[in-house]
């Protein structure tokens, strides 16, 4: 993020409307910075709620059709209503987590880690790190295999409409995956990624194209059936196993999960909003109305794609073929989901290469291959290409890894099912309500304090049941597939 030479002077807390700071000659124009000497922020509710928007509805919505065709018409839309009350009640107590100490006045969080860091300390802030770039890997593995799939599904489609259905069209992931990875090498190796504000637009309409096709073609097709398919208990047995049925009710519960799963950005959206009033009533009404509006269009998708397919709901909404015509309209559903995870991967991956090369040339401040910048003059492009011998390196590792990964596994919703077990608990209330907990000096055994770990407990058991569902998916599925050589 843009770092100013006034931020290293942040401890100098202007508090109140106390504009004139004899300390800091780096700040001319006073009017133009906030408290900690950073430009001054400009966000609204509105700006806010969209931000939480783009970062919660993504490939997530996919899925959801198939999980509420596990659970059923009762159990479906209820944990879906869970899962939206919990993350709001837990990102209303993040966003008390923003400042330490006073809610006004007290010292800014920049990211998520600064707030564990800061409120809770050592060894907890090494766990949540570990946890959360452990949650960017998988992701960058699950929107390998969500894009490779899309970008399959429209080659199928095609293949489809010419033979008038009667070809199957298998086809090979495989292929697709590697062309995935090779654009994200070269987008990872592109410097000031972060600063390229406008990518995040490009995958909010894009989630929103998508999200909106699938939605209109459950609400055509349920017309044409003329009925809502599906039953109150979902999936029946006979079609699937005992045993397969409780997994698979417990793999719902992670692909929920991982569709609400956005509390690692709150912090750094609450970041980009104006003070006063105080940032986190700001991101509580933000919270409300951006939750309010997933759950919605959620319940609308999910509930639309089940009424359309019933037991028959494909794991992934566009790419299952529930659907075949009209078959433009498919590509380009699939065309926007693939544009939008390009985008993604590098939104989701940055952090983890940031904090690597930081950690890195802070333990090896002298080796040369670590920490070195190489120039490279491009024609046509005015700034040389500036990067070191590591970052180039590590970076391709990465995408490679996460590709070969993908190729090994190639099964969206399981995957997506640990992905959401493992965020849900540590990220989205573990840590939340710890922060609180500190930060509010709630007393031992009070009632409060008994509630909110209660709520630590019980959710810890869902989390555990979603992940041990998804691990036993994993396997089954890899029983049936060879790995690297999984058709679709």
């Amino acid at each position: 993020m843009g770092e100013t030479a006034a931020a290293n002077h942040h401890h100098h807390h202007h508090h109140g409307h106390q504009v004139f700071d004899a300390v800091v000659p780096s700040q001319p124009a006073f009017k133009c910075f906030d408290d900690d000497g950073r430009l001054k922020r400009t966000g609204t509710v509105w700006t806010a709620s969209a931000h939480i928007i783009t970062a919660v509805i993504g490939s997530g919505v996919l899925s959801l059709a198939w999980a509420i065709a596990q659970l059923g018409w009762i159990a479906g839309p209820a944990v879906m209503l869970m899962f939206s009350f919990v993350t709001l009640y837990s990102s209303t107590l993040l966003s008390d987590c923003y400042r330490t100490g006073d809610a006004v006045s007290g010292k800014r969080n920049y990211t998520y880690m600064d707030a564990v860091r800061s409120i809770l300390g050592g060894y907890k802030f090494k766990i949540c790190g570990l946890i959360q770039y452990l949650n960017l890997f998988g992701v960058a593995i699950g929107y390998t295999i969500a894009a490779s799939i899309s970008m399959m599904a429209i080659k199928r489609s095609n293949c489809f409409h010419k033979s008038g259905g009667k070809d199957p069209c298998h086809m090979s992931s495989n292929p697709y995956m590697i062309i995935f990875g090779v654009t994200e090498i070269l987008l990872s190796q592109v410097p000031d990624f972060d600063q390229i504000w406008w990518l995040s637009i490009v995958a909010a309409v894009m989630s929103f194209t998508y999200s909106g096709i699938g939605l209109a073609l459950g609400i055509v097709q349920v017309a044409a059936n003329g009925v809502f398919k599906g039953s109150l208990t979902g999936i029946s047995i006979g079609t699937v196993t005992q045993t397969q049925k409780i997994w698979r009710t417990f793999q719902a519960l992670g692909n929920i999960a991982f569709a609400y799963s956005f509390s690692v950005v709150l912090i750094e959206i609450q970041d980009t909003v104006r003070s006063p009033p105080a940032e986190s009533k700001t991101m509580k009404r933000a919270t409300k109305v951006s939750i309010a509006v997933t759950t919605v269009f959620y319940m609308l998708c999910g509930s639309m794609g089940y009424a359309a397919f019933g037991d028959a709901a494909p794991g992934n909404l566009l790419t299952g073929f529930g659907f075949y015509n009209p078959f433009w309209l498919l590509d380009v559903a699939n065309a926007a989901i693939v544009v939008h995870l390009i985008g993604a991967y590098q939104v989701f991956s940055q952090p983890l290469f940031a904090f690597v090369e930081k950690s890195v040339s802070e333990r090896f401040p002298d080796n040369d291959l670590l920490t070195k910048e190489f120039e490279i003059k491009i024609p046509g492009f005015r700034s040389p290409y500036k990067s070191t011998v590591f970052r180039v390196v590590f970076r391709c590792c990465f995408v490679v890894t996460t590709t070969v990964i993908s190729m090994l596994m190639p099964f969206f919703n399981d995957v997506v099912g640990i992905l959401g077990a493992l965020g849900f608990w540590p990220l989205t209330v573990y840590f939340p309500v710890e922060m609180y907990i500190k930060q509010r000096k709630v007393e031992k055994w009070s009632m409060r304090w008994v509630c909110l770990k209660m709520l630590i407990v019980t959710c810890l058991m869902i989390s555990v049941v979603a992940g041990v569902g998804s691990i036993a998916g994993v396997m089954l599925d890899l029983k049936v597939y060879k790995p690297f050589q999984s058709t679709y």
